[in-house]
């Protein structure tokens, strides 16, 4: 194995008192405004004579649509698909063999396809008149049969719904082996059958889109709530047949994403195109119901996967047969065979064995397309393959630690290519597991179970290991034929008169703290204090070319070029000081703000270069680079197949028999995401994926109707978890640096929320083994619980 280390450590580091760059846990920039009350949304932009909008819904899940009828004399503020002549529907395809495709039209054109989408929008000087003229539109629907349910979606006869498909299938994968031998000779077989609920994303923020045209420049503006607006400035140009030099997309402070805001929104392309309609700027916000009744639309799996191990409880082999419930419509520009397939090649997690055969489908069903949410796919398959290594510790008589640590990749095996063809880059996952098992006293809690409580609740301890891929690339997503596939990161880096640093990225953050990473870079880099960097984010008009912030990519792919801009200032900055301070440039070093020569207390300020760069340029040497103290760089690891993160969650539950109740009495989450660029940050992301992991396990559930009709469209009745439900969470970090990566990094922005599923269903299941129940389904409600073990009862009976 290659030994390749990130650059030794300079000032700013972790190996600085008072360090400030890479390593250090600085609090985030950005916190000052947003504590303050001045961050600014596109609900906060305020411009004259904007209008508002309000959409008219579907409310059926499936209808030919025979009629809209527009109020008398308002013909000129109601608008139908029929009046948006020339825009093309949003098409998302994937070039992988047997895709289907679909044609997701901004308004309604023929037929509804899912309660709440938008068939007409209604536009008035308030959001208020906009939604009472809404109510004033008549819709004539024929009510066709529904899809309401993924599975029955494959049922032959089943309602199809795209007429011109001819089954309700997206995409139809298979990683296929021969498991003959294997189920010959397996002494241990583990099957389960398990599902997952839909859920609704829930940021702060919800989605909101404010077009405003400018004649000057002959452009559209557009401030949208969006994760990556270079995308969607792509995707408006396509749809509504304009260049994308006469479109400009800002994403201002965006209040949370986790793939809500990483698509083309129908919506986006309404209010752009009645903003050039009416030559006024124009808005809509997103309310919550809108939110929970139209966007429920991530997390619906169901899985049939069976392993095989010998008698010591090796694993040999996994089979499995997954759906996911992909809606409607394919979304742009992820496709909606995204998760589906992403199932086939990430199951396997960091785990060796010998065989492996996976099947997905992508089923279409009459609710809303289904979205990218923290984790893609990865919170399915943890639970699957771990709730089965579970069962292989227990027909084995083994510790669930114990199964685990036999077949889980080994630190001298790194860098590892597993069963799927994944480039594992670096890690100790058995010490990871060790860790977590350490840290959470799993001998105290048999001792506490054997007991038993003195309240009769029982007692049970869950563990969940992951391995996450971050920032892959173009080799990766190149196969897909999606139609983004990202390529080289740019960061424009360029000091200002005064000695200030500006870095400009394509990438967005809403929530990850790039205000703050990306200037710990430049001080890693220059030695400028991070207070001194200011990061331009969410602007096609300043910012180069990205695909933007998904994939756990941004501080891989935005940190390595940032790190590549201001290693060429750096570069003319020592250019300008040798000739400056009478030294050679190999002897002089940039620390604290100041240009230094080795050894020496000869030194002048940074801001003194950029001074004398554009204000006094009689003083620069004759051969000085005439590109100055600005530059362009494109990042693209040598390797793009990504980094991989990874780390082992363990609890302790208690389980009310009587009531189905949960309670969580211990969390430990041992994480590795390489060198931690602002382990502060990193330790807010664990916690706050980790309480969305909590929400899939215990509490989050969209349940429909058999119509296809949402059933929680408050938050009174959609259970989000609150700050008494979340545990106080104990982080343990290992730091193993990437060899792909600039310092070492590895993406973990969306690793939290992976493994809470897993380790909290095993525990619930430890807690019950002794009664012989047994949960397969999340949210585990107590309904659930309470229906294992009348299952169970009456099983022994």
């Amino acid at each position: 194995m290659t030994d390749v280390r990130p650059p030794a450590p300079r000032a700013g580091s972790r190996d600085v008192p008072g360090g400030r760059g890479v390593g250090a846990r600085l609090p985030r920039k950005e916190d000052n405004r947003f504590l303050r009350g001045k961050g600014q949304y596109v609900a906060n932009i305020r411009v004259p004579g904007m209008m508002e909008v309000a959409f008219v819904r579907s409310p059926v899940a499936h209808a030919r649509v025979r009629g809209i009828v527009k109020p008398a004399g308002m013909e000129g503020r109601v608008f139908t698909m029929a009046d948006l002549a020339g825009v093309r529907p949003i098409v998302s395809d994937s070039g992988l063999p047997g895709f289907r495709s679909s044609a997701q039209y901004p308004l309604a054109r023929n037929k509804v396809r899912h309660v709440g989408e938008a068939v007409a929008m209604c536009v008035a000087r308030t959001r208020a008149e906009a939604e009472d003229l809404a109510e004033q539109v008549e819709l004539d629907l024929e009510p066709l049969p529904v899809v309401a349910d993924m599975l029955q979606a494959l049922e032959p006869g089943a309602a199809r719904v795209h007429d011109h498909w001819d089954c309700n299938v997206f995409l139809d994968t298979l990683v296929d082996d021969d498991l003959a031998a294997v189920r010959a000779n397996a002494v241990i077989t583990v099957k389960r059958t398990l599902r997952t609920a839909r859920q609704c994303m829930a940021p702060l923020e919800g989605r909101a889109v404010l077009a405003c045209p400018d004649a000057r420049l002959d452009q559209l503006t557009v401030y949208t709530a969006s994760q990556l607006p270079h995308v969607i400035r792509t995707g408006l140009s396509e749809c509504l047949g304009i260049d994308q030099g006469r479109l400009r997309v800002i994403a201002p402070d965006v209040g949370g994403g986790f793939g809500y805001k990483a698509i083309l929104l129908p919506e986006e392309l309404c209010v752009a195109w009645l903003a050039m309609r009416l030559d006024a700027p124009v808005r809509w916000i997103e309310d919550r119901f809108e939110h929970l009744s139209t966007n429920a639309n991530c997390r619906e799996h169901a899985y049939e996967i069976t392993g095989y191990a010998d008698a010591a409880g090796h694993l040999l082999a996994i089979d499995c047969d997954a759906v996911v419930d992909s809606g409607a419509y394919s979304m742009y520009p992820f496709t909606a065979c995204l998760e589906a397939a992403q199932i086939g090649s990430i199951l396997p997690g960091p785990y060796k064995m010998q065989r492996y055969r996976c099947h997905t489908r992508s089923a279409a069903t009459n609710k809303s397309p289904i979205v990218p949410y923290r984790g893609v796919a990865r919170p399915g398959v943890c639970l699957a393959i771990e709730l089965v290594m579970d069962g292989i510790a227990r027909e084995a008589g083994l510790e669930p630690h114990e199964v685990r640590l036999r077949k889980l990749v080994r630190p001298d095996e790194m860098p590892y290519v597993n069963i799927t063809d994944k480039h594992f880059d670096s890690g100790d996952y058995p010490e990871c597991l060790r860790r977590a098992v350490d840290a959470l006293d799993i001998p105290k809690w048999r001792t506490r179970q054997a007991a038993g409580e003195p309240d009769g609740r029982r007692v049970g301890v869950g563990l969940a290991i992951y391995c996450e891929q971050a920032a892959h690339g173009t080799s990766v997503y190149a196969a897909w034929g999606i139609p983004m596939v990202p390529g080289h990161e740019q960061c424009l880096a360029r000091f200002a008169p005064d000695g200030t640093l500006e870095l400009r990225v394509g990438a967005h953050s809403h929530g990850q703290g790039l205000e703050t990473t990306l200037a710990q870079v430049a001080n890693e880099v220059l030695g400028i204090d991070p207070a001194r960097v200011r990061v331009v984010l969410g602007d096609t008009a300043m910012t180069p070319y990205s695909t933007g912030t998904w994939g756990s990519r941004s501080m891989v792919m935005s940190g390595g070029a940032a790190a590549s801009a201001c290693e060429v200032i750096a570069g003319r900055v020592r250019a300008i000081a040798s000739h400056l301070l009478e030294a050679a440039p190999a002897d002089i070093e940039l620390e604290d703000d100041v240009v230094r020569i080795v050894g020496t207390d000869r030194e002048m300020p940074l801001a003194e270069i950029a001074r004398v760069w554009y204000r006094e340029p009689q003083r620069l040497p004759p051969d000085v680079d005439p590109a100055g103290l600005e530059t362009t760089m494109g990042y693209k690891p040598a390797a793009d197949t990504g980094t991989f993160s990874y780390a082992c969650h363990a609890c302790a539950v208690a389980v009310d028999t009587e009531l189905g109740s949960v309670e969580i009495l211990d969390y430990v989450v041992v994480e590795d995401g390489g060198t931690l660029v602002n382990p502060l940050i990193v330790d807010g992301q664990i916690c706050g994926g980790a309480a969305q992991g909590i929400g899939t396990a215990l509490y989050e559930e969209m349940p429909f109707s058999d119509e296809a009709q949402p059933l929680a469209s408050t938050l009174a009745d959609y259970s989000l978890p609150g700050a008494t439900e979340i545990p106080a969470i104990r982080i343990a970090h290992m730091e193993t640096p990437s060899p792909l990566s600039t310092f070492g990094q590895k993406g973990i922005g969306e690793g939290g929320a992976v493994a809470p599923p897993a380790a909290i269903l095993n525990a619930v299941n430890d807690a019950l083994a002794p009664l012989g129940a047994l949960v397969a389904e999340c949210p585990v409600t107590p309904d659930r619980v309470l229906d294992a073990l009348r299952r169970a009862g009456e099983s022994r009976a």
